[in-house]
C-alpha cells in the first residue's frame, strides 16, 4: 500500500471516530456531522426514521474532502466491491468503505459533478479541483546559477549589515559604555539588595551616589581652572612685555629679527578675511563638541540606569535563547565573567582614586599651586592600564618644574616610591577577586582596545580581556582535553 493510501485510511478512520465522539458525548446526530463535513443528506432520513443499530454498530466515515481535492491515485488505499445486493459499496469519489454485515447502509452521497463555468464550482470542497498539468522537476540548487545567484545575495546582505554597523558606531560606542558602568556599578546595588533594600531604590541610592562624584569632581575642578584662565587673560600682556624684556629674547630678537617677523606674521593673518572664518569655525566645531559630548555623557547616565534597573530581567532574556541543556553551564560563565569586569572596574576606580588622595595630600604639603586639579587629574589617567599612573605623575611633575625645580625633584620620588607601594601592596590586596590576567595579554589587549577606540578601547580591553581569558580556561581547555 502506499504512503498516500496509508495516510488516507487513517484520515477516513480519525473522522470516523470523531463523529462517534460527536454523537455520543456532544448529542449530534448525523445529519449534524453530514453538514459539518459539507455532505448532503439523504433524503427524508431523520432522527426518528433512523433504524436504531445499537451502540456496537459501526458508523460510517464521512466522505473525504482531501482525498476528493487533490487529484492523487488512492486506488491502493480504497477497495471496491459490491454487498451481498450487488449493489458497488466502494466507489472512490464517495469516500466510503464496505459496509459491514447486518449494518444498516449510510445515506448515499451523490458522485461529484462534471465541472462547469458556473461561478463557485472550482472552490475546494464544492467540486473536483481543476488539472492544471503535471508539476516539473524540482529546481536544481547544485546548477551554478543558483549557486552564484544566493552567493550574491549573501555577499550583499553581509555589505548592508556592515554599513549598517558602521553608520551606528556612535551608538554602540555609548551601548558599550553604558553595559560597562552597569557591570561596574551592579555589585553595588547587589551589595544593598543584600541588605533587604528593594532593588529600585538600591538603583537610585547607586546613582545618586554617582551623581554626587561627578558634582563633587565638577566643584573641585571649575573653580580653580576658571579662575587661573581669568588671571591669566588679564595678565597677559604683562607677561608678554616681561618676555620680551628677558636679555636671551633681546639677543635672540637682534641676531634674527624674531619679533619684527612675528608682527608681521600677525597683521597678515589679521588682514586676511580666512583668518576669521577660521576662528569662527573653529569656535563653531568647538561649540559643536561641547554639546555632543554633554549630550552622550546623558545618554550614557540614562542608558546606566535603566540597564541597572532592569539587569535581571535582561540577564534572563538573553538565558532564554540557550538551549536548556546548556543554560546551566552558560548561566554559570556568564556570571561570573560579569562578576570579574565589574570587580575589576570597582577595584581600578578604588585605586585610582587612593592615588589621587595620597597625591593631592603631597602637593598640598610640598605648596604646589593647582594641587586639587592636578589631583583629579591623576585619578582619571590612573584609570588607563599599564601607563596611566606613569602619566599622572609625568603631568605633575612638568607643572612642579615651572614652578621650582626642588618641587619637581620632591614629585618624582614620591611617585617612584608611591608605585611600589601601590604594586606590592595596594593593587594586590584590591584585585584579589579578579582574575589575573598574564601581563602579555594586557599590553596586546591594552593596543588593540586604543587602535580601536582611543583611550576608552584601552579602559575597556582590559575586563574584557579578562572574561576572554576565563572563557579560555573553562570552556576551550576542557574541550580540547575531552578531544
Amino acid at each position: 500500500m502506499s504512503i498516500w493510501g496509508r495516510w488516507t485510511r487513517y484520515r477516513r478512520a480519525q473522522r470516523a471516530r470523531m463523529d462517534e465522539f460527536r454523537a455520543r458525548d456532544l448529542g449530534f446526530d448525523e445529519n449534524a456531522s453530514h453538514a459539518a463535513y459539507g455532505a448532503p443528506a439523504a433524503p427524508g432520513d431523520s432522527q426518528d426514521a433512523r433504524p436504531d443499530t445499537g451502540p456496537s454498530a459501526a458508523r460510517s466515515p464521512e466522505p473525504d474532502l482531501l482525498a476528493d481535492a487533490l487529484p492523487l491515485d488512492t486506488t491502493e488505499a480504497d477497495t471496491t466491491g459490491a454487498d451481498s445486493t450487488g449493489v458497488d459499496t466502494g466507489t472512490r469519489g464517495a469516500g466510503t468503505e464496505p459496509t459491514p454485515p447486518g449494518v444498516a447502509a449510510p445515506p448515499a452521497l451523490s458522485a461529484p459533478s462534471a465541472p462547469s463555468d458556473a461561478p463557485g464550482d472550482g472552490k475546494r470542497g464544492k467540486g473536483p479541483r481543476k488539472d492544471f498539468g503535471q508539476s516539473g522537476t524540482p529546481f536544481n540548487r547544485q546548477s551554478p546559477f543558483y549557486i552564484g545567484f544566493v552567493g550574491a545575495i549573501g555577499v550583499l546582505t553581509a555589505y548592508a549589515v556592515v554599513q549598517a554597523v558602521g553608520r551606528l558606531g556612535t551608538v554602540i560606542t555609548l551601548l558599550v559604555i553604558s553595559f560597562f558602568l552597569t557591570l561596574a556599578l551592579n555589585p553595588l546595588v547587589e551589595a544593598l539588595t543584600r541588605r533587604s533594600v528593594r532593588r529600585g531604590w538600591a538603583v537610585t541610592i547607586v546613582f545618586l551616589g554617582v551623581l554626587a562624584v561627578f558634582t563633587l569632581v565638577g566643584w573641585v575642578v571649575i573653580p580653580p581652572v576658571a579662575q587661573q584662565g581669568s588671571e591669566l587673560a588679564t595678565n597677559a600682556p604683562r607677561m608678554f612685555d616681561n618676555l620680551l624684556a628677558n636679555p636671551w629674547v633681546q639677543d635672540v630678537d637682534h641676531r634674527y629679527q624674531l619679533v619684527q617677523r612675528i608682527q608681521e606674521e600677525v597683521n597678515k593673518r589679521v588682514a586676511d578675511g580666512n583668518l576669521w572664518a577660521g576662528v569662527f569655525g573653529g569656535v563653531l566645531d568647538a561649540g559643536k563638541v561641547i554639546a555632543s559630548g554633554v549630550f552622550s555623557g546623558l545618554t550614557v547616565l540614562v542608558l546606566t540606569l535603566y540597564f541597572l534597573a532592569s539587569l535581571p530581567a535582561v540577564k534572563q532574556a538573553a538565558y532564554a535563547l540557550v538551549p536548556a541543556s546548556r543554560r546551566p553551564r552558560t548561566v554559570s560563565l556568564a556570571e561570573e565573567v560579569m562578576r570579574r569586569v565589574g570587580s575589576y572596574a570597582i577595584g581600578q576606580v578604588a585605586v585610582a582614586a587612593i592615588n589621587a588622595f595620597f597625591a593631592w595630600i603631597m602637593m598640598s604639603l610640598i605648596g604646589l599651586k593647582f594641587a586639587a586639579v592636578l589631583a583629579v587629574a591623576v585619578g582619571f589617567l590612573g584609570l588607563v592600564p599599564m601607563i596611566g599612573a606613569t602619566l599622572g605623575a609625568s603631568v605633575v611633575a612638568i607643572v612642579a618644574f615651572f614652578d621650582e625645580p626642588k618641587k619637581a625633584l620632591i614629585v618624582i620620588i614620591y611617585f617612584i616610591v608611591y608605585q611600589q607601594i601601590e604594586n606590592y601592596a595596594v593593587m594586590p590586596r584590591i584585585m584579589q577577586r579578579t582574575v589575573a590576567v598574564p601581563g602579555a595579554v594586557t599590553v596586546v589587549a591594552a593596543l588593540a582596545g586604543g587602535a580601536l577606540l582611543g583611550i576608552l578601547g584601552a579602559l575597556l580591553a582590559i575586563p574584557f580581556a579578562a572574561g576572554a581569558l576565563l572563557l579560555y580556561e573553562e570552556v576551550l581547555v576542557p574541550r580540547q582535553r575531552r578531544h
